[in-house]
């Protein structure tokens, strides 16, 4: 609890603005699914999947982009609900990421930031930096599994396939390397960010398109933060 509030005390102005934007917009989408009803098409009680999986996805991204290991129990509870989302519109190729990859990943991942804390800021994980070779093999790896799952999308009838598609693989790669505590997850973050946002358009969603539109605008933030605290609290690998 105590490495909770010192993650709170840590987080910017910014931040707690773009919180509150967040729960605002979330709180009104969930009121007007109670009220009026909702003008994404989403059911009452999805609103409140809805808000609860925006509020904890960016108290997640906050504490992420600062290394913070505090993340993954806002993490955790942000998979679960938002793979009851996705399941919910048939996103299937996204939902198999939250259901299969990310919620066992959060636990693999919360140990491996744990047992490399930093020495001084305890709360900390320490972060590292790949090499060009690494940075080649992880770009060859996400376009081959794009098609791959493209493929195997289409034919499960996804209406946004390539979207889908790039939004799994590159998850797939970020997370290991979020795991592996490399900063140029956040450049593989910032892509998919920009890919989810696309599709939060195309299949409009209010909370959804502002909850994706801040994880891209801490994607930016978190890459500048850890190549920061590469150079600063691990400076043996730069």
């Amino acid at each position: 609890m105590d490495s909770i509030k010192k993650s709170f005390a840590e987080l910017k102005w910014y931040e707690y603005l773009m919180g509150a934007i967040m729960i605002l917009i979330a709180g009104k989408a969930m009121y007007e699914g109670f009220t009026s009803g909702s003008s994404d098409g989403n059911p009452p009680w999805l609103t409140i999947i809805n808000f609860i999986s925006a509020v904890c996805g960016v108290i997640c991204i906050f504490f992420t982009a600062k290394a913070n290991i505090s993340n993954f129990i806002f993490a955790t509870v942000n998979t679960i609900v938002y793979a009851v989302y996705l399941v919910y519109w048939h996103i299937w190729g996204t939902a198999a990421l939250e259901i299969l990859f990310y919620i066992p990943m959060n636990f693999v991942s919360w140990y491996f930031w744990a047992k490399y804390r930093d020495e001084e800021i305890t709360q900390k994980t320490k972060t590292k930096k790949l090499g060009a070779i690494q940075n080649a093999v992880c770009t060859a790896v996400v376009v081959v599994g794009a098609v791959i799952y493209h493929n195997i999308l289409v034919r499960l009838g996804g209406e946004v396939a390539w979207f889908d598609a790039f939004t799994l693989s590159i998850g797939i790669i970020a997370t290991i390397l979020e795991l592996l505590r490399y900063r140029e997850q956040y450049v593989w973050w910032i892509i998919t960010d920009i890919v989810s946002v696309g599709m939060y358009i195309i299949h409009f969603d209010a909370v959804y398109l502002t909850k994706r539109s801040i994880y891209l605008i801490m994607a930016v933030i978190g890459l500048l933060n850890w190549a920061k605290l590469n150079t600063t609290r691990n400076a043996d690998n730069i």
